[in-house]
C-alpha cells in the first residue's frame, strides 16, 4: 500500500565522501573513527589507519575533528503543518498567568487570525483562563486561536467562535476554552490557509527537523486536523521512483487516521486519498489528552471531580477497524492515552483477533500512539499482539515532575505512567517521537528524558533510547529496507554528524555500568547527556543527500 521513493544519485552526480578523525556509532566496529559513503550507501567503516590507505583525490574528505557520526533520527509522531504554524506564531509556553497571555496577544502585530501555541495553565499559580471577550479586546478584533500545549483544546475569541459556528457543538460552553468537536471546528476555521501557506509551514517544520538531525518523520494526518489536502501536501515532499527530489528534506512517512468499518471501506479510503500512506493509524483518536482532561480514565481526574475524559470510539468500532486493516495487511492503530481508552483498544484487539485470527493481527504490525497510562496486564496484552507503542519521552520530562501536570491530573496514579522499561521487559516494540508541536524537535533531549524518567524503575539506557529514536522508527513504519537506521556497509547513508563534548556509555541501572563501559564489552559510545547542553548538529544526510550543513563542518 506504499510507494517507496528512490534518491539514488544519477551516475554523473554520484559522490564519494570519506569522513575521518571522529567517532562512528556502528555495530560493525565500536571503535570506528571513519566512514566511507558511496552515493546513497555506506560503503565502509573502520579505523583511522585504514582511512589513510583508502583516501584519494577523487573523494571529498571531511575531517570530523572528533565529531560523532550516528544514524539519523526518526520522529515517530509529528504534525508538520501544526509544527510550522507553532514555530511561526505566538509562542505562549513561557506565560504564567491569564494577564501575561492577554499582554502577549495585545503585543502581537499582523492581520488575519491570530494564532498561538503552548499555553499550559497547569504551570500557572492561578489557573483561571481569560474570557473570550478579553481575548477579543486584546487582539483588537482579530479572530484568536491559541492552542494549548497538548493541542487537544484551545482558547478562542468570541469572533472566531461565531465564525466557526461553535454554538451547540460538543465541547463549547460559551467560555474561552474549546474541546472535542468544538475544538476541531475552531481549528479548521482558523486554518483556512491556501496551499502555498501550508507548504511554507511544512517546509519550515522539515528544515527545523533537518537542522536537528532527523532524516525521517512520521506524519500523523487525520480529517480533524488538516484534512486530505494537508496529507497530500505532506506526502508530496517525497518522490516516486525515478523522479528528481524537489527539495532536500527529511523523508515523510505518512499515516491517515480515519475509521474503517470493513475491509472494503478501508480499501476505498486508501484508494480515495490520492497518495500512498503507511497505514490507517496515528491520530485516529480513541480518547483525548490528560492536559485538556479529555483522556478517558477508569476513575476521575484528581483535580476535577466527576470528570473522566472522553471516549471517542467504542471497542466495537475500533475492533472492526483493526480487523479491516489486518485483512488488507496494513497497519491500523489509534491515539490512546488514558487507561479506559487503552481498555477499549485492548478489547478491540480481542474482537479483531476473534474475527480474523491472532496471526493476522500480529502480522499487520499495528501501532498505538502515546499509551501513557498502562498497567502490567495491558503491557502483556500489547506484547501478545505485537502492537508497537509510539511514545513521547519528553511528555514525562515536561509533566512528570513532582507537582507537575501528571500529578495534578492523576495524583498517585502518575507514578506508573509512560512505562518504558516495562514495555521493553515484556517485549513490546517501542519507538519514540515528539508529537511536535506538543514537544520540540530536539532528539537528544528526548533520549535524555528516557534516562531521567521520573520513575526510576521505568528508566532505560541511552542505547535503548537511541535505538528507539532511530532504527525502531523505521521498523515501526514497516519500512522496506531492513538495514535502515544503522551505519554498516550496505546500509542507507542516512546519518547526522554531531559536535559532542564527551562520549560514554549511559545506563539506567548502576549495577551494569562497570561491564558496559569496559572496552571489552565493545559497546558503541553515545554523547554524554548530563553536561547541561545537547550535542550540536553539524550535518544531516539522507540516502547520501545533504539535508543540512553547518558552516563549522567544513571550516
Amino acid at each position: 500500500m506504499t510507494t517507496e521513493r528512490s534518491t539514488t544519485p544519477a551516475p554523473h552526480e554520484r559522490k564519494v565522501v570519506l569522513y575521518r578523525n571522529g567517532s562512528v556509532y556502528t555495530a560493525a566496529d565500536p571503535f570506528a573513527t571513519a566512514m566511507l559513503v558511496d552515493g546513497d550507501t555506506v560503503a565502509w567503516v573502520g579505523s583511522e589507519q585504514a582511512a589513510s590507505s583508502i583516501a584519494d583525490s577523487s573523494m571529498e574528505i571531511i575531517d570530523l575533528r572528533g565529531a560523532l557520526v550516528a544514524p539519523g533520527f526518526v520522529d515517530s509522531h509529528v504534525h508538520l503543518t501544526e509544527t510550522g504554524i507553532a514555530l511561526g506564531s505566538l509562542q505562549l509556553g513561557g506565560v504564567r498567568s491569564a494577564r501575561q497571555l492577554l499582554d502577549a496577544v495585545a503585543a502581537s502585530d499582523g492581520e488575519g487570525p491570530l494564532l498561538g501555541h503552548g499555553w499550559d495553565e497547569s504551570t500557572w499559580e492561578d489557573p483561571a483562563l481569560p474570557a473570550a471577550e478579553e481575548l477579543e479586546r486584546a487582539a483588537g478584533g482579530r479572530p484568536v486561536f491559541l492552542s494549548r500545549a497538548d493541542a487537544h483544546s484551545a482558547l478562542v475569541s468570541s469572533s472566531l467562535a461565531a465564525a466557526a459556528g461553535l454554538a451547540g457543538l460538543d465541547g463549547y460552553t460559551a467560555g474561552p476554552q474549546v474541546k472535542r468537536a468544538a475544538h476541531t471546528a475552531a481549528r479548521q476555521e482558523a486554518r483556512r490557509l491556501p496551499d502555498a501557506s501550508v507548504r511554507a509551514y511544512q517546509r519550515r517544520a522539515l528544515r527545523e527537523a533537518a537542522e536537528n538531525g532527523y532524516v525521517a518523520l512520521a506524519e500523523m494526518a487525520a480529517p480533524h486536523i488538516g484534512g486530505v489536502s494537508d496529507l497530500r501536501l505532506a506526502a508530496a515532499w517525497n518522490t516516486s521512483a525515478g523522479e528528481a527530489m524537489p527539495e532536500a528534506v527529511p523523508e515523510v512517512l505518512p499515516y491517515w487516521g480515519e475509521l474503517a468499518t470493513s475491509e472494503e471501506q478501508a480499501r476505498a479510503l486508501l484508494d480515495g486519498l490520492g497518495v500512498s500512506v503507511r497505514g490507517l493509524a496515528g491520530d485516529l483518536n480513541i480518547d483525548g489528552s490528560l492536559g485538556s482532561r479529555t483522556a478517558a480514565l477508569r476513575s476521575g481526574y484528581s483535580d476535577a471531580a466527576g470528570e473522566r475524559g472522553s471516549l471517542y470510539l467504542s471497542a466495537e468500532q475500533a475492533g472492526a477497524h483493526l480487523a479491516a486493516c489486518s485483512l488488507l495487511g496494513i497497519q491500523g492503530g489509534f491515539h490512546v492515552i488514558g487507561d479506559a481508552g487503552l481498555d477499549a483498544a485492548l478489547e478491540a484487539l480481542e474482537l479483531a483477533a476473534a474475527e480474523v485470527g491472532e496471526q493476522r493481527i500480529r502480522a499487520a504490525g499495528h501501532r498505538f500512539e502515546h499509551v501513557e497510562v498502562a498497567d502490567a496486564d495491558a503491557v502483556q496484552q500489547l506484547a501478545r499482539y505485537s502492537v508497537t507503542v509510539s511514545a513521547q519521552p519528553r511528555f514525562d520530562a515536561a509533566w512528570g515532575n513532582d507537582g507537575g501536570m501528571y500529578a495534578q491530573r492523576l495524583g498517585s496514579r502518575s507514578r506508573s505512567m509512560n512505562p518504558f522499561a516495562s514495555f521493553y521487559a515484556a517485549g513490546v516494540p517501542i519507538c519514540f517521537g515528539s508529537d511536535s508541536p506538543v514537544t520540540p524537535l530536539r532528539p537528544w533531549s528526548s533520549v535524555r528524558a528516557c534516562l531521567e524518567h521520573h520513575n526510576h524503575a521505568e528508566r532505560i539506557s541511552a542505547r535503548a533510547a537511541f535505538l528507539g529514536h532511530t532504527r525502531a522508527g523505521w521498523r515501526a513504519a514497516k519500512y522496506y529496507n531492513p538495514m535502515a537506521g544503522q551505519l554498516v556497509p550496505g546500509a542507507p547513508a542516512s546519518f547526522a554528524v554531531w559536535d559532542v563534548e564527551e562520549l560514554m556509555v549511559q545506563v539506567a541501572d548502576g549495577r551494569v555500568q562497570s561491564w558496559s563501559t569496559d572496552p571489552r564489552a565493545r559497546t558503541p559510545l553515545l554523547p554524554a547527556l548530563d553536561t547541561g547542553a545537547d550535542p550540536v548538529c553539524l550535518q544531516t544526510v539522507k540516502d547520501g543527500t545533504e539535508l543540512f550543513s553547518s558552516p563549522a563542518l567544513r571550516s
